[in-house]
């Protein structure tokens, strides 16, 4: 499963802006560009494998230290360009994400590889706060640290309906032996257990997807597929701008009022008990 990582990301980030090499300043495992969606440009960025890689912990599409600080510097210099635009005027931000983690190994631990993620993911914080509407596309994998640092802290999360996307904290192997269950038992306790599952359908009942998109095969989409999602996308960016700048939606969605009702009481009750310490 590993060769195929990445590649989605890839298809789509071309797909979308018709251009999928990174930039001379730029580490081959990131793609950024700016195109047009809809009316309006947008900055895309991507994450994607690199064989070549000099940190060989990130050649599989995972998010290293390179990528975080690259993903960070890219959101940081279209937030200070448009600092003194009218929030209308922002420049959409669309994360295609398609990581396999975040990069686990020694040289990445010792230079601060949780410090590089914490900038990525300020970063893309700080452009959702400041007016920017971000979009997050999931084309295939999201796991881990790699999609906390790419892309979790979108406005609005869309994602394929098909077996190939994946939305976790953890690969299945590596939850298996976290909870001392074979792959098996762990895939039937998916079913009962929803935040438990590697079904996107299931992730979508947490409510956190903005749309479950419709596409025969993510891997090869039609001239057809690309223009349906271009305007997904764009219905994604005028909702992001029509709402509040924090993540508040994901507890209001009527999926998570179904499933998510007990972490809804105790937020709620937090709350009041802050609110009269």
């Amino acid at each position: 499963m590993s060769k195929h990582i990445g590649l989605r990301g890839r298809v789509w980030f071309q797909a979308l802006t018709g251009n999928n090499q990174p930039t001379s300043e730029d580490p081959g495992t990131v793609l950024a560009t700016e195109a047009q969606i809809g009316e309006e440009t947008a900055l895309f960025l991507c994450v994607v494998p690199d064989p070549s890689s000099r940190f060989p912990c990130v050649r599989d599409g995972q998010v290293g230290l390179e990528e975080a600080f690259t993903l960070a510097h890219h959101l940081r210099r279209v937030i200070a360009e448009d600092r003194e635009k009218p929030k209308a005027k922002k420049r959409p931000v669309i994360a295609v994400v398609d990581v396999k983690s975040q990069a686990y190994g020694r040289r990445e631990e010792t230079a601060g590889i949780f410090f590089a993620a914490a900038a990525s993911a300020d970063a893309y914080a700080s452009a959702r706060m400041a007016g920017h509407p971000v979009i997050s596309l999931v084309a295939g994998q999201a796991f881990s640290g790699g999609f906390l640092t790419h892309g979790y802290q979108a406005n609005r999360i869309l994602a394929f309906d098909d077996a190939g996307i994946v939305i976790h904290a953890m690969h299945k192997e590596a939850a298996a032996r976290i909870t001392r269950r074979s792959v098996a038992e762990l895939e039937e306790l998916g079913h009962e257990i929803a935040p438990m599952s590697y079904d996107v359908g299931d992730y979508a009942k947490l409510g956190l997807l903005y749309k479950l998109l419709q596409v025969d095969d993510p891997q090869h989409p039609t001239t057809a597929d690309i223009e349906a999602v271009r305007h997904d996308l764009i219905d994604a960016i005028q909702d992001a701008r029509r709402g509040a700048s924090d993540l508040r939606n994901r507890l209001q969605s009527e999926a998570a009022k179904q499933t998510r009702k007990a972490g809804i009481a105790v937020r709620a009750a937090l709350e009041a008990q802050w609110q009269n310490s």
